[in-house]
């Protein structure tokens, strides 16, 4: 949902496009030791079921705890679910979202980088790291075929509680954070049908959406258009199906189909890698500056 571009210090309204289970060893916060992993990876199998057999008694036959990983499962939100022609139902419900995420738990490569967000459009699913250490991950609903999400490196720009759409002006798009401020590209809190729908922006749940623009850290910008220093990195990477089945839904027959390796998101940084170092030391220094 594309972005009216404002200065970057613009003070007006912007408008923008479009654990039961937790290990006792906490998450290091040095960056001289390997991370730590905050969270034990479920293994389960998962089943496929039609809509009118597996939810239309969603509410009543899962927990909330449940739900969640359901809806995750599926990067479908709880209005839509029941829209669904087939949904995957883990076998094993016990554990908390974090732990049934395709991504892995920790990144060595990346504990010097104090924070990192990747979204992957094969997958849907999104994943944030401190220090190499997996901290939230979840589902997302990406750019339709018509208005692709771009890939590739980006950095965390102007954030909004709350922003409207320049394609209807009756969209309200909470929570929201450009990460691509010409092409007016965000992660937001919206609907999640279930597959790529946005026009090019990054969807997500609410309490994901919510999190993340707590969590990641806006660019630092001098006088109307001089950024001294980028926000968080996020890389955007791989290439939907359009035209073929749900990818996840293979996870029925295969339920390690989704994962992501940690040598993949690797090879997705090292072009890149002396960049996002660059613009680490940047807010560093931004960051001693300002105090």
């Amino acid at each position: 949902m594309k972005a009216i571009n404002y200065s970057l210090l613009a003070l007006t309204v912007l408008f923008t496009q479009c654990s039961p289970t937790q290990e006792t060893t906490k998450t290091t916060t040095t960056t001289s030791t390997t991370p730590v992993a905050q969270y034990k990876p479920i293994t389960t199998t998962y089943t496929l079921l039609s809509s009118k057999d597996s939810i239309k008694n969603f509410a009543a036959t899962y927990n909330e705890k449940q739900q969640a990983i359901i809806l995750a499962a599926n990067r479908v939100d709880a209005a839509n679910i029941v829209k669904l022609d087939a949904v995957i139902i883990p076998q094993d419900l016990t554990g908390d979202v974090n732990q049934y995420t395709p991504y892995p738990q920790t990144l060595p490569f990346l504990k010097d980088i104090k924070k990192m967000v990747f979204f992957s459009y094969p997958t849907q699913y999104f994943a944030a790291y401190e220090n190499g250490t997996l901290v939230r991950s979840g589902p997302t609903n990406m750019g339709r075929e018509k208005d692709p999400t771009p890939t590739g490196l980006f950095y965390a720009n102007w954030k909004a509680e709350e922003t409207k759409s320049t394609f209807n002006d009756e969209w309200e798009l909470k929570w929201n954070f450009n990460v691509e401020n010409k092409l007016g590209v965000g992660w937001h809190q919206y609907a999640l049908p279930g597959y790529p729908a946005s026009h090019s922006c990054l969807r997500l749940g609410e309490a994901d959406a919510k999190y993340l623009y707590d969590w990641a850290d806006q660019w630092t910008v001098k006088g109307k258009d001089e950024v001294l220093a980028n926000g968080t990195p996020l890389i955007i990477f791989g290439a939907y199906p359009f035209g073929s089945a749900k990818p996840w839904l293979q996870l029925a027959q295969n339920p390690h189909a989704m994962d992501i390796a940690a040598e993949q998101l690797q090879k997705e940084c090292s072009a890149v890698m002396n960049d996002i170092k660059a613009q680490e030391e940047k807010r560093a220094t931004q960051k001693v500056a300002s105090k």
